[in-house]
This record gives C-alpha cells, sequence and structure tokens, in this order.
C-alpha cells in the first residue's frame, strides 16, 4: 500500500525524529481535515483526551496512541521513531548510564561501580532500567544480540534477577541499534527483549515500569509481524493489567491473542507451545476475576492442547510450556479461585524434576506453599518455600507476594519446623 506523501515531509520526518508522536496524530487529523470530536469518535475517547494526547509528550496510553494513529494513517515505520528512546549522545567507551558524570570516569571507576550497583540488589538497578528506557545508553556492542537474549533469558530461568536487571540496559540499547535496520527479525528481537523485562519487573513486583515495557514490546511485535511475539508481548501486558485489578482487559488481550494463534492453524510445535501458554494465561486471569466457569473450562482446553507438546520444551523456545507446566498452572488456577483442597490435589504427582528450569522447579515450590498456607498448614508452607529457595532463591525472596508469606510464617509461626530456618535465610540476602 503506497504511503501518503505528507509522511515523507519534512515536517512529518521532524516531528518523527523530535519523538513527538502526538503531534503527528494532530498532522495527521489535520490533514484529513478532521476535528478533535471527530478523531475521538472513531478511537472511542472524548475530546479532551484526544487534546491531551496531541499535546503532551509522555506517553500514558500507548494503546491510545497506536489506535489514533492507525486511524490517522501514520506509517509504523515513522510512529516507531517517534516513540523510540532518545538516541544516545556519547560514545560507549565513554558512557555506562544515562548521567553525565558518569561518562568522566575512568574505564576503571566504571566497572567498579558497576559491580556497585549489581551489588546493592535490584533497588538499585531498577534506576538503571529507568533512565535507559527513558534515553536510551549508546549500543555496548557486546557481542551477537542473540546469544545475548539467550544468556538474559538463561537468567531468567535461574532467578538471577539482579544480574539480569544489571544486563538489561545494554541489551535494550543493542537491540535498539539493531531494529533500525528496518528487518522483521531484528524488530521482533527488541520486542522479546522488552517482553523478557516486563517478565523481571512483574517478578518484583514493579508493575508501572512492567506496563511500559511490555507497551513497548507489543509495539515492536506488531511492527514485526511476528505472531510468536506478539503473543509473548501480549501476555506480559495482560499480567500486568491483571495486577492492576484491569481484569477485564486483561482476559480481552490474552483472548484475542489465544484467537489470533488459532486462526494461524497452529501447524508448528511452537506456534502448539504458544497457544497452550495463552490459554493458561487466560485461565489464571479469569480465575484471579473470580470467573470459575471460564477459568476451569480455560485450563481443561490448555491441557488438551500441551497433548501434542514434548514432556520436555526444546530449549530456546520462546514459550517453554508443556503437560507438566499446564498441571502446575492449574495449581494456580484453583488457587486463585480460593479452593486450596483441589490447588493440592492438582499438584499432588508433580515433581521439580519434571521442570527443566531453576524458576520452574521454584514457582512449583512456591504454588504449593500458596496454597498450603490457605489450607492453614504452615509446617508443609514453610517446606515448600524452603524447596523452592533452595531451587531459585530469587524466586522466594524477590516476589513480594511470598516474602509476605515468609514474613506471616515468622511472625505467626515462629516454632513451626523450618520456618526460622526460612526466614533467616531470606532476610539474610534482602
Amino acid at each position: 500500500m503506497p504511503v501518503d506523501p505528507l509522511w515523507n515531509s519534512t515536517t512529518a520526518l521532524q516531528l518523527a525524529a523530535q519523538r513527538r508522536p502526538g503531534a503527528l496524530i494532530r498532522l495527521g487529523r489535520q490533514h484529513h481535515s478532521w476535528t478533535l470530536a471527530v478523531l475521538a469518535g472513531r478511537i472511542g475517547c472524548s475530546p479532551a483526551t484526544v487534546s491531551r494526547l496531541e499535546r503532551r509528550t509522555r506517553i500514558a496510553d500507548l494503546g491510545l496512541v497506536h489506535r489514533a494513529a492507525r486511524e490517522v494513517g501514520v506509517p509504523g515505520h515513522v510512529l516507531m521513531t517517534s516513540l523510540a528512546p532518545p538516541p544516545a549522545t556519547a560514545t560507549a567507551a565513554t558512557r555506562v548510564t544515562a548521567h553525565q558524570r558518569d561518562a568522566e570516569e575512568d574505564p576503571m571507576r566504571r566497572r567498579t561501580l558497576l559491580a556497585a550497583t549489581a551489588a546493592a540488589g535490584p533497588a538499585a538497578l531498577l534506576m538503571g532500567l529507568d533512565d535507559a528506557l527513558a534515553d536510551a545508553p549508546a549500543p555496548p556492542g557486546a557481542g551477537p544480540l542473540d546469544g545475548r537474549l539467550a544468556g538474559a533469558r538463561a537468567l531468567y530461568d535461574r532467578g538471577a534477577h539482579t544480574r539480569l536487571l544489571a544486563a538489561l540496559p545494554g541489551l535494550i540499547a543493542d537491540a535498539h541499534h539493531g531494529a533500525t535496520s528496518r528487518r522483521s527479525l531484528d524488530q521482533a528481537r527488541l520486542s522479546a527483549v522488552y517482553s523478557l523485562a516486563s517478565a523481571v519487573l512483574i517478578k518484583l513486583g514493579s508493575y508501572d515500569r512492567a506496563r511500559l515495557t511490555a507497551d513497548r514490546a507489543r509495539t515492536w511485535a506488531e511492527i514485526s509481524g511476528s505472531p510468536l511475539a506478539a503473543g509473548a508481548a501480549a501476555r506480559e501486558l495482560a499480567i500486568v493489567l491483571r495486577h492492576q485489578d484491569q481484569h477485564g482487559a486483561a482476559q480481552r488481550l490474552m483472548s484475542s491473542a489465544a484467537d489470533d494463534l488459532e486462526a494461524s492453524g497452529l501447524r508448528t510445535d511452537a506456534t502448539a507451545a504458544a497457544y497452550a501458554q495463552m490459554l493458561c494465561t487466560l485461565a489464571y486471569t479469569a480465575a484471579r476475576a473470580g470467573q470459575r466457569t471460564e477459568a476451569l473450562a480455560m485450563a481443561e482446553e490448555a491441557r488438551r492442547a500441551a497433548r501434542r507438546l514434548p514432556q520436555a520444551a526444546p530449549p530456546g523456545r520462546l514459550f517453554a510450556i508443556s503437560p507438566a507446566a499446564v498441571d502446575l498452572y492449574a495449581v494456580g488456577v484453583h488457587w486463585a479461585l480460593g479452593d486450596a483442597g483441589a490447588a493440592l490435589d492438582a499438584g499432588k504427582n508433580l515433581r521439580p524434576e519434571q521442570f527443566p528450569t531453576a524458576e520452574r522447579k521454584a514457582r512449583l515450590g512456591t504454588d504449593m506453599a500458596r496454597a498450603w498456607w490457605a489450607w492453614q498448614r504452615p509446617e508443609q508452607t514453610a517446606r515448600a518455600l524452603l524447596d523452592a529457595y533452595r531451587a531459585s532463591p530469587g524466586e522466594v525472596r524477590d516476589r513480594p507476594a511470598i516474602r509476605r508469606i515468609v514474613t506471616e510464617l515468622a511472625e505467626q509461626h515462629p516454632r513451626t519446623s523450618g520456618v526460622r530456618e526460612l526466614h533467616a535465610a531470606v532476610t539474610r540476602t534482602i
């Protein structure tokens, strides 16, 4: 489809380079001779909302930006330029964070600062990630992006959240640099980096940041045209929405993602795994919204979809779902529905060796611990959490909801077997 000459004009290109998506939308609206009210009616909001959208540089609702841009005809590559972080203003050799003072440090000093920041834990590293999201650092060019992305995923799978947070700014910078090629594969990689960032931020309970990275993941997935990248990004955004008590929006998003994958024909194991994962997330989302019938139906559909999958997902698969992983989701679904007995029954035959990563082994422990805690069994709760901690300390230490259970155990059952050991292990590293 030919691009309207408007979007190749000096004005449009300057607005994109200045990172002003709202101004681009205004340009397109005026090109159509539409009033604020006309565009508002077409995208389902008020004229005042459109006016704010066009005037502001800070994006509060990326979904609305997409709808408005699509409606007025802003091409994808122009919109993406306007939404990208500002380019780095220093070379990789002199800049390691967004702070100017760091550019003046010698290399040894910079390495010391980075090591100290990593040692400080997730809270300090979140500030560095904020800098990278607001103003992309210079691409470090530390090696092939595929290998580094695989390494970052391995950190997530081990529950090494602090090390992953330390790696993300450089990974984001290099992925953005790669996406300037406009090749769909490079754009999908950038979406995958942002999806991974969302996943670890959700673990840490940093939902506002996770919403931002999930929105960016969806943006780049849409541009890339990759259904798997789109599915991964939609899943992360749905999880964020669920944590922000927007259950209806989360369900609609996941239903749409599952429908899109099903329409593809599910001809490969990779797409079949993605579909099963979408159903699992949809089931849990429905359960958290209190929709028992739909949650159980989706869980059963996920179980059927997983039957064709291998017992262990091949290394490197984006959606590492398996029949055992679907059964683990059933534990969470029943727990979310308030049926701890059914949750414990669903997980009674699951064993850590059925799960290939430390993160999933630990998740088995934490999910069973939540069910035991709801069943008012403190000793079994402590035992399950200790198992989880031994598999991956970060899964217990870094997740706010799980830390709360540890705290409550220590306060209410300090003499119960395993509680003192668990509390000491977790608080020692917080």
